[in-house]
């Protein structure tokens, strides 16, 4: 699948709705830390599960081998299709979608509504990781217990619910 452009075929991307026939879909995004240090987000826009990648570097051979290395690990049911910036450390996603069937678009030029959620969740990802702190030592374990507060943690707009708890609904 080739990559494309949200406006330019995607708009049943931008929708987001439980249930609705373009869902699940994900935004994803680097959260840039001191130095070349950073972490990938990936959530998803429904039930705002979100899922972090530990990177050991920016560029777009490490940023595709663990996004696909990390997505893979997830149901097949939650990789339909990534929504991504348009920055450089994805310049890879072919390959992306090679290695884990996600079709991957890129949000439009000065367009972050397009990936509000991710845009959101790295907001609150700012609790944990203020800017002008390295990531470099963060572990994917030091990661993946942060997503899972994250994805416990009960949000107004899912009615109070948590991510995981939805995301749960959505699967079964």
């Amino acid at each position: 699948m080739i990559s494309r452009n949200l406006s330019a075929g995607g708009s049943k991307i931008l929708k987001r709705g439980l249930g609705g026939s373009c869902c699940p879909c994900d935004d994803g995004d680097l959260l840039l830390g001191r130095g070349v240090s950073q972490l990938a987000t990936v959530v998803e826009r429904a039930s705002r599960f979100t899922v972090l990648v530990q990177l050991d570097g920016r560029d777009m051979v490490t940023v595709a081998n663990a996004l696909a290395a990390k997505m893979n690990l997830l149901p097949a049911e939650l990789r339909r299709s990534l929504t991504w910036d348009r920055g450089m450390e994805l310049a890879r996603h072919s390959d992306v979608t090679r290695w884990t069937g996600l079709e991957v678009y890129f949000a439009d030029p000065r367009s972050p509504w397009q990936r509000g959620t991710n845009e959101n969740t790295n907001g609150l990802l700012r609790q944990y990781f203020p800017k002008g702190i390295s990531m470099a030592q963060l572990t994917q374990a030091d990661l993946d217990a942060v997503a899972a507060k994250l994805n416990t943690r009960p949000r107004k707009t899912l009615g109070f619910r948590t991510p995981a708890t939805v995301l749960d609904e959505m699967l079964h």
